[in-house]
């Protein structure tokens, strides 16, 4: 009965949480001014598209694409030259939940709820006129953390997030999994497991390792379980949910029970129920130097906490090897000192200028973020 309960709870808020960003006001200059940057950088509301998750810039079709939790995906037009926005086109309605999205080939891949599917298109207008092409049509259909995330890895092969259908209990088939599929066809493979649910996948760039984002289990107390980045890399890796919540803290339903053995700590614990999402390596040219392979983890905001946490992007210090010496906010104010927030991050990428785009699903909005030696 707890988990019934529980589990529509969660569907009205994420139901509410879309019909907020559909009628959600691009934020005010005031509200722009109270985001905290680093010296030198700079933040601006770059567009306005309903809903936006995930992201991926295709410079050959002069486009940012950009998911939601609802049923579209938008394409915003953008100048290579000036890294202006230009028009923001509906690019595909009628999915379900398509989150996780990628792009190769001169195809966009989509995972949604139910199935990964594939639409052929050179040109924004060939891409919305698509028609799906079914890859796999057997993902767990339940709503509760069916928001998935995907990217293609540097072996050609996308990868896929699976979550746990419920706040904690055991997986089942492929739920809290990464998978991985092979784009030319065949059935995928689980690389990992014992993952509640990660909404934030991204390869290292000198490495090659999987880093990903999972948020700690509910109900649990204001500060445990710690949402996760961990690292993978190699396939076969267990990272410990349903046993821990979240870091090295045990869940009350799991706690007599003996975990798998070799299970994965996160190579950094975050803050308990931040929501972090979105993680992106730095690879380009504008910022400086030493920001270069450092992961930026968007913080979407906790919603059962008594104090909110979260609602920030966070710089993870990173060696070239990979290896994390700590991390800091890099931006912070979306929540504001009374308690209540204005956005709430999801994803960031980066466009071919090196300035940074972070989406928001409660603003509705994609920022950008640019930088000038002060």
């Amino acid at each position: 009965m707890y988990h019934v309960r529980a589990r529509a709870f969660a569907l009205s808020l994420s139901l509410l949480a879309l019909l907020l960003s559909a009628c959600a006001a691009p934020p005010a200059r005031a509200e722009l001014e109270r985001l905290r940057l680093p010296d030198g950088y700079a933040i601006e509301t770059w567009a306005k598209v309903p809903g936006a998750r995930s992201l991926v810039v295709v410079p050959d079709l002069g486009a940012v694409l950009v998911s939601s939790r609802g049923d579209a995906i938008h394409a915003v037009r953008f100048d290579a030259a000036t890294g202006r926005a230009g028009a923001v086109v509906p690019l595909k309605r009628g999915l379900k939940v398509p989150n996780g999205i990628a792009w190769k080939d001169g195809a966009l891949y989509v995972a949604e709820q139910h199935r990964i599917v594939r639409f052929p298109g050179t040109r924004v207008e060939t891409l919305a006129a698509a028609r799906p092409q079914v890859l796999f049509d057997a993902l767990p259909d339940d709503r509760w953390h069916g928001w998935r995330d995907a990217a293609f890895g540097p072996d050609g092969w996308l990868y896929v997030a699976v979550g746990a259908p419920c706040n904690i209990c055991l997986p089942r088939g492929l739920e809290g999994t990464l998978i991985r599929l092979d784009p030319n066809g065949g059935a995928p493979q689980v690389f990992a497991r014992g993952i509640r649910n990660s909404v934030g996948l991204a390869f290292h760039p000198e490495t090659g390792a999987l880093f990903f984002t999972d948020n700690g289990a509910d109900n649990m107390g204001d500060d445990s379980p710690p949402d996760e980045l961990n690292r993978a890399e190699t396939a076969g890796l267990h990272f410990g949910y349903p046993w821990f919540g979240g870091g090295t803290d045990r869940t009350p339903d799991f706690a007599g029970d003996t975990p798998p053995a070799g299970a994965r700590p996160p190579v950094v614990a975050f803050g308990a129920h931040v929501a972090a999402l979105g993680v992106h390596h730095y690879r380009g040219a504008m910022f400086p130097a030493e920001m270069r392979t450092d992961a930026l983890v968007a913080q979407h905001g906790s919603w059962n906490r008594s104090v909110p946490d979260g609602y920030r992007v966070v710089r993870v210090h990173m060696d070239p090897d990979g290896t994390v010496r700590g991390y800091a906010p890099f931006i912070e104010g979306w929540l504001g000192p009374d308690g209540r927030a204005f956005g709430r991050p999801v994803d960031l990428a980066e466009l071919p200028d090196g300035s940074l785009l972070i989406s928001d699903d409660r603003a509705g909005v994609l920022y950008r973020v640019t930088y000038r030696a002060p």
